[in-house]
């Protein structure tokens, strides 16, 4: 950032003759910002409104802090290093796969600013960074949102089924049955867990939508105002069975009732598109029925392959739950990325939930074994 005259918050808290070192890494925060200013701008180019609007307006942020860089480094600016590996994979994710996992990417690398800690970073980049980080936590909370379908039925689907059908092939493994019974175990129990999930999302999602319309106030008030005695009748319980004081409530009955006038259209007090919202928030019962079922299902093959292939006893657990790790690391990370959390502590968790459920099931199936022979 560059002023003619620049005020405490705006001066670089250390201004010493600059090192090699310091030289380095100003090069590199400066490839970082140009990668993160264009980052913005691909994701605003998808975008339309409000959204395109805000995303320019990081971008428009980040050339500020560009210029900070530039104004420190004079003729070290030219041929610049490539940006962190971080920046180069969300600019490539942005132009693959559109904003929801680039935000939530972006939300992590805003709220990690080295800006804090470095003495030649200006108090004001600082603080631009940490309301950055609330800014891009918004619009990927937007992003989540719309996916919080059919998205999480998919996700949680195929978790379920990794984890459920591993832990029952494993666990009649443990009991030394043979590979054709625990194949058929397993297909048994992708068929039941797939249908089981289909069927409670499509009860979980509809219920949901219908609980949604039972809730929202009608427009019965402005039907029945015309037909209402002025001295007895219970419109001011109806809005104060809505939430409003009683004073509020009694006023807008008398508006109602047109002692007074009122500036607002009544007609627009259900807003069709908060209806829309609510409902793709929620999304469609059909769309989470599908998608459990899915993904359930190609979560609960993988652990049937080594027994389809032909591998028997040990061997087959050990590559069954091996390839069930490589899976469960995958969509623990998914989880992490669209969370904003760390993707690899979110698949070791999950590696750990499933790999945990197996080991438990397979020692019960090992006692049921011996107690069984």
């Amino acid at each position: 950032m560059s002023h003619s005259s620049q005020t405490p918050a705006d001066s670089p808290r250390d201004q010493s003759t600059p090192t090699p070192r310091q030289i380095r890494r100003w090069r590199r925060y400066l490839a970082d910002e140009q990668a993160e200013g264009r980052l913005y701008r691909d994701l605003a180019e998808r975008k339309r409104g409000e959204e395109r609007q805000i995303l320019l307006g990081l971008a428009a942020a980040e050339k500020r802090h560009e210029q900070h860089w530039r104004d420190l480094l004079g003729e070290h600016a030219q041929r610049l290093p490539a940006p962190s590996a971080h920046r180069v994979v969300l600019s490539w994710m942005a132009r693959i796969f559109g904003s929801v996992f680039v935000l939530a990417l972006a939300q992590r690398a805003e709220g990690e600013s080295p800006y804090d800690t470095d003495s030649d970073a200006t108090a004001r980049m600082a603080a631009d960074e940490a309301i950055h980080e609330e800014v891009v936590r918004a619009l990927a909370t937007r992003g989540r949102e719309k996916l919080s379908g059919g998205f999480r039925a998919a996700v949680f689907g195929a978790n379920d089924g990794l984890v459920s059908n591993l832990a029952l092939i494993v666990g009649m493994g443990g009991t030394g049955v043979g590979p054709t019974v625990i194949l058929l175990t397993g297909v048994a129990g992708l068929l039941a867990g797939a249908l089981s999930m289909a069927a409670g999302e499509f009860v979980s999602v509809r219920s949901q939508r219908e609980l949604l319309d039972a809730t929202r106030p009608t427009q019965a008030t402005l039907r029945a105002a015309p037909d209402l005695d002025l001295d007895h009748n219970e419109l001011i319980l109806v809005y104060r069975a809505r939430g409003m004081s009683e004073g509020d409530a009694e006023h807008r009955a008398l508006e109602r009732l047109g002692v007074f006038d009122c500036d607002c259209n009544p007609e627009l007090s259900h807003d069709p598109e908060e209806v829309a919202d609510e409902h793709a928030i929620v999304g469609s019962a059909w769309t989470a029925a599908g998608s459990s079922f899915v993904f359930f299902a190609v979560g609960a093959i993988i652990p049937v392959i080594p027994y389809l292939l032909g591998a028997e006893g040990l061997t087959a657990v050990v590559v069954s739950c091996a390839m069930v790790g490589v899976a469960l690391l995958g969509t623990g990370a998914v989880v992490g990325l669209l969370s904003g959390a760390s993707p690899l502590k979110r698949g070791l968790r999950q590696l750990g939930i499933g790999l945990g459920a197996a080991a438990v099931t397979y020692l019960l199936g090992s006692v049921l074994g011996v107690t069984v022979a």
